[in-house]
Order: structure tokens, then C-alpha cells, then sequence
């Protein structure tokens, strides 16, 4: 059975948004992390407003306030203007560029995509490198080459660099099977050991699911991400938490066997549900349907993703579902197979409000969830 990561702030750092008090037993950092998600989530606001909304008292806020000041992780915005009598509050917000950060996704068969992002993880620029079918420590050096490239981009200080990358990832960040990197790469703590900065390196689909669950869907969301760009892979988010399995390989989905029959899979067994329904498989049998006949190609592939997909959201009650893949193929008739496919197959305290909803694969949610992940790990903001 699957299990919540219960790993260290470094790889499993939690999602859930800070909203209570810190008891006295918890740290100062803790107390810093409250301010700045505070910050992060409602946006400018009064010393006083913060120490109501935060529930710490205005004496520790006005000093952690000064202390995020001296590391111009917050700024000053001036007085509010308001019709209040008396002195008008001054206002204080998250200082977004006080930090960048580099990000990378791996995902894609053909390039490396990276970008630099400040702290709200919007892209102030990026760049991409061929991959050129290098696989091992040539991957590597691409990689490493790419960063360098991006860091060079932005005269801010980065907080750390974040990598998206299919396949099993452990909590060092090493890879233990990939398609595209091969087994047993050390990759987190080569790049630490190169660039001297904190890296954290996580596996795409769960990555993506960071990007939907910071940016797309609403805080408390549970959450499961279906990704169909590249194989079949998920990521899914319980109690702010993501769901990493024992051995790391939690939403590994791609070579369940669907068909005992079906077609070879390279994996070596038949059938799989990535010959079934990944991208690149699904826009080859729509491509040769008859034209009156893809619509149907589409809703069965909705349909066998939804019975794969239905004992999951039995299991775990979760209520959003998000696939993302190529538009043409994950919209419409699709997703629309899904819903109604689990709708079917779960009783109907479970599939009555389930939403299931479709999003085009873009680098960019990766890239943006590799930011949220590493500001979760790095300054407790989720």
C-alpha cells in the first residue's frame, strides 16, 4: 500500500498551508515560514493584519518581520490608503525577487526545457538543449550545461535548483530507473556538489501535480494529476502531502496490463496501459481511424483510464482529477469517458462530486511545480 512521505523537509517537504500557531516547542524557522506563507497566499498586508491573520503576537511578528526584511525576503510597500482616523498602516508583501530560482524538466524525448522563475514561480526566462539521445553522465553534462546557461540569465540570488525527472527518484534525489537517464544516478547530489546550492530532484508526473496543486486547483484540494505526455505516469496529492509509495514508485501506472494479449510493450510484458492510451500511441490509432470513427478511439481510451482510475478514488475518496496530454487528444471525449467511467464504477458518495477536468501538457506546469516544490523545501511556502 502506498504511504504518505513522512521523508525529510529536503525531499518530502509538506504542501498543507500553515494557518495555526506556532506552539511553543516549534522553532523560529517555523514562525518564518508562517509569516511568509501568510504573505504568499492573502498578499500585502498590515504588521497588525499579519499578526491577526497568522494568530503570532505583534511583538514576533514585528521581529521576524525585520529579520525577513534584513534578507529582503519582505519589503516595505509604504503607507495603506484607507479612511480610517489616525496613521494610515504601512503595508508589507512577499518580495518576489528577492531570490530566483532555477528549474528543469527532463521530460521530453528530444530537448532539456529550464527556466528561472522568481518566488511566485513565474518565468522571467528560459532556454532548452538537445538531448541528442544522451542517456548517463552525457545526460548529465547537458544538464549541467543547461543550468549554467540559466544561471547566467538572472543577477538575482537563487534559492536552489529543482528537476523534474520521469522515472523513480528517491528521497537523495537519485535516480533509480529512468528511460532517459538510465539506473542508479546520484543526480541531486552531482548538481549540489557542481553549482554549491540546494537541489531537489523529483519525479515529473508528481512535479506536475505541484504545479496544479500551487496554481491551478484551491489550497485544500486533494488532488490526483494523470500524465499522459510521455508514457503514463500520475501524481497525487492527499492532506497537502504527496503520496510517494515505499519504494518511491507511487503512480507508476504506465505498465499496468490492461490486455494479456495486447500488443509487446518494451517493458517486456503486453498490454500495457501506456500502449493503450499515451499520447503517442492514442495519436497514432486517431491519426489512422476512419474520420467518423476517431471520436470512438478517443472515448475508449477515456474509458480504460477511468476503470484504471476508479478503485484508486475509491481508495482514497479524492474528489479532482486533472490529465494532462496533447489538447486534440485529452479534451472532449475524452476526459468525458473518464468521468463517466468512474462515475459509473464508484458508488455514488464517492463519483458525485468528482471533477475531472483536462489541461494541455506544457513545460511550464512542470517548470512551475518544480518551483513550488523547491520553495515548500526551502522556505516552507507552499
Amino acid at each position: 500500500m502506498t504511504n504518505e512521505t513522512d521523508a525529510p523537509v529536503a525531499f518530502g517537504a509538506q504542501l498543507r498551508r500553515q494557518r495555526s500557531k506556532a506552539l511553543p516547542q516549534h522553532s523560529r524557522a517555523h514562525n518564518r515560514s508562517l509569516i511568509l506563507q501568510t504573505l504568499f497566499t492573502d498578499g500585502a498586508m498590515s504588521r497588525a493584519d499579519l499578526s491577526r491573520q497568522s494568530g503570532l503576537t505583534r511583538p514576533t511578528v514585528s521581529g521576524l518581520v525585520a529579520e525577513l526584511e534584513a534578507d529582503a525576503l519582505v519589503t516595505e510597500l509604504g503607507p495603506r490608503e484607507d479612511l480610517r482616523v489616525g496613521k494610515p498602516a504601512t503595508l508589507i508583501n512577499l518580495n518576489v525577487d528577492a531570490f530566483h530560482i532555477v528549474v528543469v524538466d527532463l521530460s521530453l524525448p528530444d530537448h532539456f526545457v529550464g527556466a528561472v522563475t522568481n518566488l511566485r514561480g513565474d518565468v522571467v526566462n528560459s532556454a532548452k538543449i538537445e538531448v541528442d539521445g544522451a542517456t548517463g553522465d552525457q545526460a548529465l553534462n547537458r544538464i549541467i550545461r543547461l543550468v549554467e546557461r540559466l544561471a547566467a540569465m538572472t543577477p538575482r540570488r537563487l534559492l536552489g535548483i529543482a528537476v523534474g525527472c520521469p522515472g523513480v527518484i528517491d528521497e537523495t534525489g537519485t535516480v533509480l530507473d529512468s528511460v532517459a537517464l538510465g539506473g542508479g544516478l546520484p543526480l541531486q547530489r552531482q548538481l549540489a556538489d557542481h553549482f554549491r546550492l540546494p537541489v531537489h530532484v523529483l519525479n515529473d508526473a508528481n512535479v506536475a501535480a505541484l504545479g496544479v496543486h500551487a496554481f491551478e486547483v484551491e489550497p485544500a484540494s486533494d488532488l490526483l494529476v494523470v500524465a499522459l505526455e510521455h508514457g503514463v505516469g500520475t501524481g497525487m496529492v492527499l492532506g497537502g502531502r504527496l503520496v510517494l509509495g515505499e519504494r518511491y514508485a507511487a503512480g507508476e501506472i504506465g505498465h499496468l496490463t490492461i490486455d494479456e494479449d495486447g500488443d509487446p510493450c518494451p517493458c517486456g510484458r503486453r498490454g500495457c496501459l501506456e500502449l493503450l492510451i499515451g499520447a503517442d500511441h492514442l495519436a497514432h490509432r486517431v491519426a489512422t481511424a476512419p474520420e467518423g470513427e476517431r471520436e470512438r478511439v478517443l472515448r475508449s481510451a477515456g474509458r480504460t483510464l477511468g476503470g484504471v482510475l476508479a478503485p484508486i478514488i475509491s481508495a482514497v475518496n479524492i474528489t479532482e482529477i486533472v490529465v494532462t496530454g496533447p489538447a486534440d487528444l485529452v479534451e472532449g471525449p475524452f476526459v468525458d469517458a473518464v468521468h463517466a467511467t468512474v462515475s459509473a464504477r464508484t458508488l455514488a458518495s464517492v463519483g458525485d462530486d468528482l471533477a475531472v477536468t483536462a489541461t494541455s501538457t506544457n513545460s511550464d506546469l512542470i517548470l512551475r511545480g518544480a518551483a513550488a516544490f523547491l520553495l515548500a523545501a526551502e522556505l516552507g511556502v507552499s
